[in-house]
């Protein structure tokens, strides 16, 4: 049978039961991605130019429109922002632990779901081992069956296990490969926020604090 000719859900069926855990995992992924890709796209703002909108209101006392502008933008470096100018006339240390207490808010939301996306990409490989590992053992058994009933074993009669076993490695590293590809890019993205965040603030806390 030429795989090149065969439908899809022929080719999925031709690798065993295996191949239901490993479309599982392929389908959480697909649902973790698109959802962190449009998360981060709807939070995604230029956080130079609004920290320069915040520090000038500040600079001519426009608390409450500062706190408006803040309200109006709904990303995370807002938010924690915002923290920070509700204790404008506070210590330093008073603004920077409100600073914190936001941080520790917004930052589990950006990284939401990224264990789960990690762990996905580490173990459909190791389910394309275990269904190689099936595979083997159906053609162990077809030996065994047929030595046992003195028949020849053919080719043909290892085909079924063999496929089984080649099928689900293939699909566990087409599974695996771009999930740990978006995972990684993911994680860049929310490093590059948080330390964009975490400049921020610092920049607030020390025109808040001079």
């Amino acid at each position: 049978m030429d795989l090149y000719k065969m439908g899809l859900w022929q080719t999925f069926l031709a690798g065993g039961p295996v191949m239901w855990p490993i479309l599982f995992c392929s389908i959480f992924a697909m649902a973790i991605i698109l959802d962190k890709f449009w998360y981060l796209h709807k939070i995604r703002i230029d956080t130079a130019e609004f920290l320069a909108t915040i520090l000038d209101k500040m600079k001519h006392h426009q608390i409450k429109e500062a706190l408006a502008t803040c309200d109006k933008t709904k990303s995370p470096i807002s938010h924690i922002l915002k923290a920070g100018i509700l204790k404008y006339d506070r210590p330093r240390p008073q603004i920077k632990e409100a600073i914190e207490d936001a941080s520790l808010y917004e930052v589990p939301k950006l990284e939401k779901n990224l264990t789960a996306l990690a762990t996905i990409a580490h173990i459909s490989p190791l389910l394309g081992l275990l269904g190689t590992v099936t595979g083997m053992v159906r053609c162990f058994q077809v030996i065994q069956a047929k030595a046992t009933s003195f028949h020849p074993v053919s080719p043909g009669d290892l085909a079924g296990g063999i496929w089984e076993a080649l099928l689900t490695t293939v699909a566990g590293l087409i599974v695996a490969i771009p999930t740990f590809v978006a995972y990684n890019y993911l994680v860049s993205r929310i490093n590059t926020l948080i330390l964009e965040m975490e400049k921020a603030a610092t920049e607030l806390v020390n025109f808040l604090t001079e």
